[in-house]
């Protein structure tokens, strides 16, 4: 499994100005911690207005749009905020950045005073004057009036820029963070190539600083997302088809929130613990002892052997995994941890880090190889259909049934990281019986599923087939655990 750490912040400024900034500030503080509850806000009202059996959840609106269409995007509102406040386009878009481009918060605040303090207040971080030039072409300086020679301005933004730098180009003074606008920044950069490369990070900071914006983490894709309220939703490119969490970049991760998806992923790539964690491709039979390789996603196994059924994850005999609660998902804490020593707490820690860790691993390995039983799956409907056996609607429950085991095996996948960082107590057993009811359904699909694969050819309604009552109500029950 891939992990992708790299750092999706924006280089725009974080801080606020104005009377309200502290209880902002607060707001912003509290935003993570409230994801993990408020996951689902306004669901239920939204199934109010549908149909309870089509709505999903995770439905999010949002557009794919070109290089060419956000730019157009950008620009509208770079000429609004720049005829309001009247201020040069260049100027207009370091305060855009800094507002995270809400026009109508910029410009309500410009209304409710004077034009003059409202500027002022920008003053430190943003430019409201255009640069000027003193003694001719010796020396610039900035509206902060921090004057040095050409030549070093042109040093300085080079460097910058061949860094990667856009937006948070920034006076060159100690301790001045006054940005510069980038009609003072592009004469000063020596070649068209050094141009457009700042260009580019213009364009790439203006989108990640746009609380409507993000771009698709794709390789090379240059596709933008946009949306009308940016929440941790799943949203897909439409040119590349990555799918991610419009608000992290990450890969999508509900129902985790994304403050807790990102420790997660730091504690999966820290070598100091996954050293210890040693992913076995094989297991022996706790029965008959022969070595057995998982080749497909689901976790009831069955010995080729002596036929015993048991389950991948725990060894244990499959029977108990039929019962009302599946313990196999929940991890059983210690409850005297705390009075021994540090040692084993350590211990008990890395054990418990391991157990979901475990699971969470397992089941991306079930999703790739449950991919490649949808392809086989996709072939044979195809065969049948080619010999005259039925049509493809009567075969589509095949691929439903495939289709709703990916997604909600991925869903599955991502309630461990959720489960890891809960606290014990009444909530936590209650999540921990819904994984449970979730992960039992799935691994009964899975099972049938990969059975149904193996059909003999040409025989309608062989032995591993899913019966009427597995097509109709055993999917129903699986996309409400979902």
């Amino acid at each position: 499994m891939s992990v992708d750490m790299s750092s999706q912040a924006s280089d725009s400024n974080e801080e606020d100005f104005g009377a309200n900034s502290e209880e902002e500030d607060d707001e912003d503080d509290g935003a993570e911690e409230e994801d993990q509850t408020d996951y689902y806000e306004g669901v239920a009202g939204d199934v109010e207005q549908q149909s309870a059996d089509s709505f999903d959840p995770e439905e999010y609106q949002f557009i794919c749009l070109s290089y060419k269409d956000s730019q157009h995007v950008l620009t509208e509102e770079v000429n609004t905020v720049a005829a309001a406040l009247k201020v040069s386009p260049s100027v207009a878009k370091l305060i855009l950045v800094h507002f995270h481009w809400q026009v109508s918060q910029i410009l309500d605040r410009y209304a409710s005073t004077t034009p003059s303090p409202f500027l002022s207040l920008l003053s430190k971080s943003v430019p409201t004057r255009h640069p000027s030039s003193l003694f001719g072409d010796s020396l610039l300086a900035l509206p902060c009036q921090h004057s040095f020679c050409k030549a070093c301005w042109e040093q300085h933004c080079t460097v910058l820029v061949k860094d990667g730098v856009g937006v948070g180009i920034s006076c060159m003074a100690q301790d001045c963070s006054l940005r510069m606008p980038e009609d003072f920044v592009l004469p000063l950069l020596p070649g068209e190539e050094l141009k457009d490369k700042y260009r580019r990070y213009l364009f790439r900071d203006y989108v990640e600083s746009h609380f409507q914006l993000q771009l698709c983490p794709g390789a090379d894709c240059p596709m933008v997302i946009k949306v009308q309220e940016p929440r941790a939703r799943r949203v897909q490119c439409s040119r590349c088809n990555e799918v991610f969490c419009f608000k992290c970049r990450q890969m999508y991760h509900a129902p985790t929130d994304c403050a807790t998806i990102r420790k997660w992923l730091t504690k999966c790539a820290d070598d100091s613990e996954t050293a210890n964690y040693i992913s076995a491709h094989t297991k022996d039979c706790p029965k008959c002892n022969i070595c057995i390789e998982k080749n497909g996603g689901c976790n009831h196994m069955q010995c080729s052997k002596c036929k015993h059924d048991f389950c991948w994850m725990c060894l244990g005999d499959w029977k108990t995994h039929g019962s009302e609660y599946y313990e196999c998902s929940r991890y059983k804490e210690n409850p005297d941890i705390v009075n021994q020593s540090q040692q084993a707490q350590a211990r008990e820690a890395l054990k418990k880090y391991l157990f979901y860790f475990e699971r969470w691993e397992n089941h991306n390995k079930s999703l790739q190889l449950e991919a490649q039983t949808y392809q086989r799956i996709q072939e044979k409907i195809q065969e049948r259909v080619m010999n005259n056996l039925g049509t493809w609607i009567d075969w589509q429950y095949l691929h439903n049934a495939a289709k709703l085991l990916a997604k909600c095996r991925y869903t599955l996948q991502y309630t461990y990281p959720y489960a890891y960082y809960m606290e014990s107590g009444p909530r936590k057993k209650l999540f921990e019986y819904q994984q449970a009811q979730l992960e039992a359904e799935i691994e009964n699909l899975s099972w049938k599923v990969e059975r149904a694969d193996s059909y003999e050819r040409g025989v309608v309604g062989g032995e591993g087939e899913l019966s009427a009552s597995d097509r109709g109500v055993g999917l129903g029950s699986l996309k409400q655990s979902c």
